[in-house]
């Protein structure tokens, strides 16, 4: 059996108590060498076979799990945060099912979560935004037109953006165009969790002096709205007037 398991946003107590689990039990891991908290290996059993995919090709991925499977063996593909999110699975997946290969998925916490938890922010706040736009900005990978951050920020929604930090100059003309003004409030988290954590406060318009001042240009996400200002409603689920199955309303 081959497990794609989340290894969490960082810290390596963030991890599911089943991806965990899964780890210890594992003969060989997979792991995103270049994002995965290196601690979170201390969870594998000494035996266990380790390969790190930073530096390797898919097929050589495919390969070893394929060794695996002709062993017996069970594989766990370590990836960082959650792995529908900018994990590149579904090209691993393909192959197994073609292969034959039984797998499995078990979440993690995304470094959007993480970040949310750093910032000590809700993404969703009544009469701001109801909205998260997960993206990236357009880099050796493409995007499509429909999806550019330009036409993305006209929803003025709440946005987290990936694998952008060394792009923050362009980043920023792109949202002021799609009709953020210069003043929305951002934040650069740069490694959620990890020990060496840092939060950067600003505005749309400062973003790319403020990657700078700080020396951040990757492992960061760029979040973008209203919500990190002060103005919103309180939830009507608490409310003593709002009505629920389990809450008559008071007068």
């Amino acid at each position: 059996m081959i497990y794609f398991v989340g290894a969490g946003c960082g810290a390596p107590d963030l991890i599911t108590v089943r991806g965990m689990r899964l780890l210890q039990q594992a003969d060989v891991i997979i792991f995103a060498g270049s994002l995965v908290n290196p601690e979170v290996l201390e969870y594998a059993s000494d035996g266990c076979e380790i390969y790190n995919s930073a530096k390797m090709t898919l097929d050589e991925v495919i390969s070893v799990m394929k060794q695996a499977e002709s062993e017996k063996k069970m594989t766990v593909r370590l990836h960082t945060g959650d792995p529908c999110i900018f994990g590149a699975i579904r090209e691993q997946m393909d192959i197994l099912h073609t292969l034959g290969f039984q797998y499995e998925i078990c979440p993690g916490v995304s470094s959007f979560c993480g970040a949310a938890a750093s910032l000590k922010a809700e993404y969703t706040l009544p009469s701001v935004s109801q909205t998260v736009i997960l993206t990236r900005m357009e880099g050796r990978t493409p995007v499509p037109q429909r999806e550019q951050i330009k036409a993305l920020a006209v929803h003025h929604a709440t946005m987290v953006i990936f694998l952008s930090a060394g792009m923050t100059e362009t980043l920023s003309s792109e949202l002021i165009a799609g009709g953020y003004s210069q003043d929305t409030p951002a934040a650069i988290v740069y490694k959620a969790s990890w020990p060496d954590e840092k939060i950067c406060r600003c505005t749309v318009g400062t973003l790319a002096e403020t990657a700078k001042k700080n020396h951040i240009q990757k492992t960061a996400l760029i979040t973008v709205g209203d919500f990190l200002g002060d103005d919103y409603t309180l939830s009507l689920l608490y409310d003593p007037s709002f009505e629920t199955e389990f809450r008559e309303a008071k007068a």
